[in-house]
């Protein structure tokens, strides 16, 4: 009998949640900007999350450097493969970007929405894939999740992390294959996923945006009601179709995909009138709404994989 997705979200509490997002947003990290002591502390934070999941490294190390503008910067990497079909290997990217405005002025902005709640849902998915896979259950394609720096430097991250495949300098931790743009099914965008500030309709608190090309409209209102979270879902940027082609292709780690030619997909519960200010911290977010979300976007893997 397979194991249900359901059995995953049991290691999953708003409080767990809650205290992820706050230990980020600690005044230990500062902000978290791309070079300081306090991003190369979230990076190990992160790479201590994956090994815990049971991720594997890829090269030999969870970190890959590279440099943004006058600053080294750090992703981090972590894999989990699927079933191994042989020589037709697929690879679904789960990122978020971990960095953020740091202190400006002397005064910490701490990045709670945006986006300690991205990377607090990325390593509560992969939490979840490694619930489901010690109880039996496998996935036709491969995951490989990417914390992002320097999201704030135009997206250098990404870029960079892009450059390595485009190059051929990932390899399959398994097989040992190079990992090719071909090969990568879709790229997932976790950014900004904590607020209930900003709903679709007036009363929903429950909501989640995906924007796509369309494609998976589907299969996300499929798991959404297959597994009874009924959420209130919006597929374009609050009706505007600018905004949506601007969120999806021309800004964020989200661009460098989407401009590339890979199949992309954001979640997110949008911009609010406290996104990257000083009043972004933990306490504005709402934890019980935000586990429904990562539940949702966990179901909706599951279909796509």
């Amino acid at each position: 009998m397979i194991p249900s997705g359901k059995n995953a979200e049991r290691i999953i509490s708003a409080e767990t949640l809650q205290g992820k997002v706050e230990f980020l947003c600690d005044t230990l990290f500062k902000g978290r900007s791309t070079g300081s002591a306090g991003a190369n502390e979230a990076a190990f934070w992160i790479a201590r999350q994956f090994r815990e999941a049971g991720l594997m490294k890829m090269g030999g190390k969870w970190s890959r450097s590279f440099t943004a503008d006058d600053k080294v910067g750090h992703n981090i990497i972590g894999f989990m493969p699927g079933k191994r079909a042989g020589l037709k290997e697929s690879y679904v990217l789960v990122t978020a970007h971990y960095d953020s405005h740091g202190m400006i002025g002397g005064t910490v902005y701490p990045g709670a929405d945006s986006n300690a709640s991205g990377v607090v849902a990325m390593v509560s998915v992969a939490d979840m894939f490694a619930r489901m896979k010690e109880l039996g259950r496998s996935y036709g394609k491969n995951l490989i999740f990417v914390a992002f720096d320097a999201r704030e430097r135009n997206s250098q991250g990404a870029v960079a992390f892009w450059s390595d495949v485009v190059e051929g300098r990932l390899k399959d931790p398994v097989s040992g294959e190079t990992i090719t743009p071909a090969k990568i099914h879709c790229a997932v965008v976790l950014d900004i996923l904590g607020s209930t500030l900003s709903p679709l309709r007036r009363g929903r608190k429950d909501y989640l945006i995906m924007l796509s090309d369309g494609r998976h409209r589907y299969e996300l209102s499929r798991a959404n009601d297959a597994d009874g979270l009924h959420m209130d879902l919006g597929f374009d940027y609050y009706g505007s179709k600018g905004f949506t082609e601007m969120f999806l292709s021309k800004i964020g780690d989200q661009g460098v995909f989407s401009r590339a030619g890979a199949d992309c997909v954001v979640f997110t519960s949008g911009i609010t009138m406290k996104t990257n200010k000083v009043e972004d911290n933990a306490l504005s977010l709402n934890y019980n709404i935000f586990k429904k979300r990562i539940f949702l976007i966990f179901h909706w893997l599951e279909k796509t994989l």
